[in-house]
């Protein structure tokens, strides 16, 4: 249970967590959890500290121990360090991506991964976005919200932010990662993706960044939590 005002945004990749979720913490002068850059930050150290991904007590310390954290800039780019190092160019890498899909996977992963992702949740309070934050990591969480978007619309955005960094990558392909990565995100035993039976739901197919944020905060003034 947490002890501080924790918002959540859960949904598929593509759907408009990370820019609603970066808007939000500085908007609320929240902290802020990215759950999977965290995924990927644990398989990163995993390759650096030669641990197996099949070597359950290995992987299970390295969480435990893992140096990390989350840092916003002003640009609202999120910066993740690990071990004092800035790493995030490394996290998007598409090895770092599919190991740490690989760790998803496994309960005992996912059950010290959650332990960690909890301790984030301090003052003066945290946005955590994710897959499974609002149905396990922060189930007391004050507001949850669960975004989607077609998929035609997410490849196209997951496109253009891939061509901006300068990646050369073409648009079906894209578009074939995510429908797989939503298959396996739908029907993994562990944590599977499904919107909190309270969660606040958001289709964002037609509605550009700022609408989001707008939408969002006028939520957070109905329900007298910012004004």
């Amino acid at each position: 249970m947490s002890i501080v005002n924790v918002v959540t945004l859960d949904g598929p990749s593509g759907a408009g967590k990370g820019t609603l979720g970066v808007s939000l913490a500085k908007k609320l002068s929240y902290n802020y959890l990215d759950s999977g850059l965290f995924y990927r930050a644990l398989a990163l150290a995993a390759e650096r500290h030669d641990v197996e991904l099949n070597d359950k007590e290995g992987l299970k310390k390295l969480t435990n121990n893992l140096d990390i954290f989350f840092q916003v800039e002003v640009t609202s780019i999120i910066k993740l360090f690990l071990e004092g190092e800035d790493v995030t160019r490394e996290l998007t890498l598409e090895s770092t991506a599919s190991r740490a899909s690989i760790l998803a996977l496994d309960f005992g992963v996912r059950a010290a991964l959650t332990a960690r992702q909890r301790l984030f949740a301090i003052s003066p309070g945290l946005v955590a976005d994710g897959r499974d934050m609002g149905t396990v990591v922060f189930p007391n969480a004050i507001l949850k919200f669960f975004l989607t978007a077609n998929i035609e619309t997410r490849a196209k955005r997951r496109y253009k932010q891939l061509l901006l960094r300068g990646d050369n990558v073409s648009l079906p392909a894209i578009w074939r990662q995510l429908e797989e990565r939503d298959d396996r995100d739908a029907k993994r035993s562990a944590s599977p993706l499904v919107p909190a039976k309270d969660a606040i739901k958001l289709d964002t197919t037609n509605m550009v960044p700022g609408e989001v944020v707008e939408a969002v905060m006028n939520i957070f003034v109905d329900r007298g939590f910012f004004k």
